[in-house]
């Protein structure tokens, strides 16, 4: 890959990841909110951007990054996803219980909170089978199935709880990460074959 093309995926992945956050960043939304609520809306847009880092790690699609140095940078990223995600939930219960407990129970009037609860226990599913990995060595091919359809079902809620809620994320900087996100997502999706009758790579 010539430097140049491997600068302009930098860039642009640079460029996805920090514009949402940056946005979020300088939301007049912020004004006169509770600092637990400002850093558990920011950790739940942290969490999006880590939704899209990790199929570029464990792809190997990032220029500069071995696979095998992608994937171990990818397990790593995978524990900072789930600090985000925790950290996302305990704020909003701090600042507001009863919602966050309607949410957990499907009672909630807006739609966006159930996708965002089925996201949250698909990651946690997704994170708990990868620590368990290494008793699945005989059923590999299962293990990648279970892993491959939680972290699908973690990415699809994400998206739709993040397009569905008009919070401090901008609009288009939202829409650009959520869309790299699904294509990214897809594509890992694809590469590894995870409901091949052999799969050819090993996540």
């Amino acid at each position: 890959m010539s430097p140049a093309r491997r600068a302009l995926i930098w860039s642009v992945f640079a460029a996805v990841v920090v514009a949402p956050i940056s946005a979020a960043a300088m939301s007049p939304l912020l004004a006169w909110r509770h600092t637990v609520y400002i850093a558990a809306g920011f950790a739940g847009v942290i969490a999006m951007a880590l939704l899209l880092v990790q199929p570029l790690l464990a792809g190997g699609y990032l220029p500069g990054l071995s696979v095998r140095r992608g994937r171990n940078v990818h397990r790593w990223t995978g524990g900072a996803l789930i600090a985000a995600v925790a950290t996302h939930v305990a704020g909003l219960w701090i600042t507001s219980p009863p919602d966050v407990a309607d949410a957990l129970l499907f009672a909630s009037p807006t739609p966006f909170s159930a996708w965002g609860v089925i996201a949250m226990w698909a990651v946690f599913g997704a994170a708990l089978l990868a620590a368990f990995r290494g008793r699945f060595r005989q059923r590999l091919r299962s293990w990648r199935r279970a892993h491959t359809a939680l972290v699908s079902v973690t990415v699809i809620g994400s998206v739709a709880h993040a397009m569905m809620i008009e919070g401090t994320m901008e609009t288009v900087s939202k829409t650009l990460l959520c869309v790299f996100t699904l294509a990214a997502t897809g594509k890992a999706v694809a590469d590894f074959r995870a409901w091949a009758t052999r799969s050819h790579r090993d996540p």
